[in-house]
């Protein structure tokens, strides 16, 4: 309903006049897409003012955004700027995705050959990107930068991750998405030949062999398990050395800070020490001026008497001359 004033409240009494510039989501979005080493500094700024106006689930929400890797920002800067790009990229990658389960060999390989020249030029672009924003991705990271894009070529969760543009970490493509060449097809049965029952010793090879592979695949869980462990203690350790520099940073300004008033106290105090200095001078001149001056008023004195005494001789002497 309307308020007085111009201002509305929504249904849950909230006030929304237009000027919603501070929204959670807004601010999130802003977040990813500045620089890695601005993160933490401006994260804190925006909860900050989240808190103070009210909002403590939006302070939260923002005070919980994790800062990203150098190349998960490059990937989210790239679908931020380069939107058209983007959603043709998105459509690739449907169009891989469907030619991989309907096992189009023709379709898969041309669109594998437009996969390899997207995202190496896409990788390049982002690596532009970040340069232009002061940030130079090293090779490491650009690769890093290409995982992504594969992953999002290959996985439409990953792909619906990237295009929100606030990618933490780099997105890893699956093991089973398809190089560039369309999958083998199954072997055809023929109808008219019986199978052959196995032997002892080929069943117990089949079953050596399928242990086997449980136990690599078990391994390959639990690599994929230290890795991500990996990942996430490597984020956590980037953001506490983030938080140290920037608490390092605020430590060096409020120094600066300290230094300046220091410098102000001392100006102020030599001024107050030659203030006091020229008052001492002044009164030692007023009462050296107020000595003179009773010197010579003592002076004057004597003078007069000396002048009233001469006149009152001359007189006598001028009366008996008579």
């Amino acid at each position: 309903m309307q308020r007085k004033g111009g201002r509305r409240r929504d249904t849950d009494g909230r006030d929304t006049d237009g000027r919603d510039a501070e929204a959670v989501e807004q601010v999130l979005d802003e977040l990813y897409a500045t620089p890695p080493s601005a993160f933490v500094s401006r994260r804190e700024e925006r909860a900050a003012a989240a808190r103070t106006a009210g909002r403590k689930e939006d302070a939260r929400r923002v005070h919980a955004a994790r800062r990203p890797t150098l190349a998960a920002w490059a990937a989210n800067l790239l679908t931020r700027s380069q939107p058209e790009e983007t959603r043709r990229f998105l459509e690739l990658g449907q169009a891989l995705r469907e030619a991989h389960r309907t096992l189009d060999a023709a379709g898969l390989k041309e669109l594998s050959a437009q996969r390899r020249r997207i995202v190496s030029a896409l990788s390049r672009q982002a690596a532009q990107l970040a340069g232009e924003a002061g940030q130079r991705l090293s090779p490491a990271a650009q690769r890093e930068v290409e995982s992504t894009l594969r992953a999002v070529l290959a996985d439409p969760e990953a792909a619906d991750r990237w295009a929100e543009g606030r990618l933490e970490v780099s997105l890893t493509p699956p093991s089973a998405f398809p190089s560039g060449t369309a999958p083998a097809e199954p072997a055809r049965s023929e109808p008219a030949s019986r199978p052959r029952p196995k032997s002892r010793g080929t069943a117990s090879g089949t079953r050596a062999k399928d242990e086997l592979a449980e136990r690599r695949r078990k391994r390959q869980e639990e690599l994929e398990r230290a890795e991500q462990e990996a990942e996430r203690a490597a984020r956590h350790l980037r953001d506490a050395r983030a938080e140290q520099a920037d608490a390092q940073e605020s430590l060096r300004r409020s120094d600066d800070e300290l230094g300046r008033v220091r410098e102000t106290v001392a100006t102020a105090e030599e001024r107050l020490r030659a203030a006091h200095e020229d008052l001492d001078r002044a009164e030692r001149e007023r009462r050296e001026a107020e000595e003179r001056g009773r010197t010579a008023a003592d002076a004057l004195a004597g003078a007069e008497r000396d002048a009233r005494a001469s006149a009152r001789r001359v007189e006598r002497l001028t009366g008996r001359g008579r």
